[in-house]
């Protein structure tokens, strides 16, 4: 058997391993170091949790040994798709160069340009980003790839899905062309393996085990259910989870001691956290729209044991070197088959047992579909703790019942309807008025006015007061003005 003693590894490194309690690499590890180490373009296809970080850490801190860094030229450059997965790369890059003097910098979203730039300024060996941070930088002036000698693409697969293989193409024409590339991928779509062509160069290609297959140590159950109505789904999926968390915490031979959540939408991490933070469960959401220390605080309880259950979306489930994850929960279907082998990746990691739970509704029969279709095997079908109220699927409520419900009605009608007060002043009925007496004697004569103002109503397309023999004076009236609306006209224009 190999241990990492035969790999040719700086002593240094040797000593950073066995501090770290590992003695013998993992396929991936063994495969790549090698090559990796004689300066050839290494390609490793494996899946998730077989060690693909230290298999270019490792590496790169050997090669890096001899050598300086100069400002704003970093020596090495690690690209991850993601803040945590960068986060996770700076963190086995510090455990196994402890005892050399290289320096790192990390280039993540969330931290200030200016924090950055500085560490930039002083010179790094070895740069590990994010394709959007790492451009920024670059268009702002502050950083040169030309002295890049080695460029790691790690998770590009998850690159793919993350829209950031044109970023990821710009980043490599930036790069020296004599660099050495150590590209690592859970699978190999068409998109990533046209990249591999075009700048990888006479790679060695490692496969460590059949692609998008799921490792044997993680136990897979499909739980089904049928809602009666298709907005009950995520509810009834909701006492679904806690069903099977209250029956496998209570098991006596490897009970549930830990899981992460995954939901395909951030909303739904949220609705679900805090569903479960309702119920008595210590569970914390983690997702991209969280600010950067709150998903580092989160991530750090839920690896020190301070936190038992992470709700996450896909951001979580590339890459993150989470250890004695007991249970996966796929709290939605995943839409994208290839992360259903990456989620449930968390758990069963070096040679542990792990299981990973699936709660499906038959609105879900397509992505299942493609998941089997991609690791090629069935999920196996688990029974469902829970039953609804009433047992059984009941079936929706009918016409009658619905119509017995009471329906509300608009404000504007209740206003309509809504009794008068009995304080309120009478208002007279249209019969009250129709009783006015009319009268049909003529009116009196007023004083005549003069001319002048007679000529001026005229010109302005009126009548004058005084024209009596013009016709009606009020229009609607009939042929007769009532004598009471006669009086306060003249009146009116007497007192004037």
């Amino acid at each position: 058997m190999t241990s990492f003693s035969d790999l040719n590894l700086d002593p240094k490194v040797l000593k950073a391993i066995e501090a770290t309690g590992y003695t013998t690499p993992t396929p991936i590890q063994a495969g790549a170091i090698p090559p990796a180490l004689e300066g050839r373009d290494v390609l490793g296809i494996a899946q998730t949790g077989t060690g693909k970080t230290a298999s270019f850490t490792l590496p790169m801190i050997t090669r890096l040994g001899k050598g300086r860094a100069r400002a704003r030229m970093p020596r090495s450059l690690v690209l991850a798709p993601t803040r945590e997965l960068a986060a996770q790369v700076a963190e086995n890059f510090d455990n196994y160069a402890k005892g050399s003097r290289l320096k790192k910098a990390l280039l993540i979203g969330g931290v200030s340009f200016k924090e950055q730039d500085m560490l930039i300024d002083r010179g790094v060996d070895v740069l590990i980003a994010t394709p959007g941070r790492l451009i920024d930088h670059f268009e702002r002036g502050k950083l040169l790839l030309t002295g890049v000698e080695i460029m790691v693409v790690d998770e590009a697969d998850r690159m793919l899905d993350m829209g950031f293989i044109p970023d990821i193409e710009r980043i490599f024409e930036m790069t020296p062309f004599t660099r050495q590339t150590l590209f690592f991928s859970a699978t190999m779509a068409p998109e990533i393996e046209r990249i591999t062509n075009k700048f990888l160069s006479n790679p060695v290609k490692i496969e460590v085990e059949r692609q998008n297959s799921t490792s044997e140590t993680i136990t897979q159950i499909l739980v089904e259910h049928t809602p009666k109505a298709k907005s009950m789904a995520a509810k009834d999926k909701r006492e679904i989870l806690r069903a099977i968390i209250e029956r496998d915490s209570a098991k006596a031979d490897d009970p549930l001691r830990n899981a992460i959540i995954f939901c395909n939408r951030k909303v739904e991490v949220d609705v679900v956290a805090k569903s479960l933070k309702k119920h008595g469960y210590n569970a914390e959401p983690i997702h991209g729209d969280l600010e950067q220390s709150h998903r580092t605080r989160t991530l750090d309880g839920f690896r020190d044991g301070s936190l038992k259950f992470l709700v996450a979306s896909d951001v979580a489930a590339r890459g993150l070197d989470i250890p004695n994850v007991s249970h996966v929960f796929n709290f939605d279907v995943p839409s994208h088959a290839e992360d259903y082998v990456h989620r449930i990746g968390r758990t069963g990691r070096a040679g542990k047992l792990g299981t990973a739970y699936t709660l499906a509704t038959p609105a879900d029969g397509k992505y299942l579909d493609a998941i089997r279709s991609l690791v090629k095997a069935d999920i196996p079908k688990g029974e469902n703790p829970w039953t609804p109220p009433g047992g059984g699927n009941a079936a929706p409520a009918t016409r009658e019942e619905e119509d017995d419900k009471p329906r509300r009605t608009s404000s504007r009608t209740r206003s309509r309807s809504k009794p008068k007060s009995e304080d309120a002043p009478p208002v007279e009925a249209p019969a009250q008025v129709a009783a006015v007496e009319v009268r049909h004697e003529p009116a009196p004569q007023p004083q005549q006015r003069n001319d002048t103002q007679q000529n001026r109503n005229r010109s302005r397309g009126g009548r004058g007061r005084n024209d009596r023999d013009s016709g009606p004076r009020v229009v609607g009236l009939g042929d007769h003005v009532p004598t009471f609306i006669e009086l306060s006209f003249d009146e009116r224009r007497d007192e004037a």
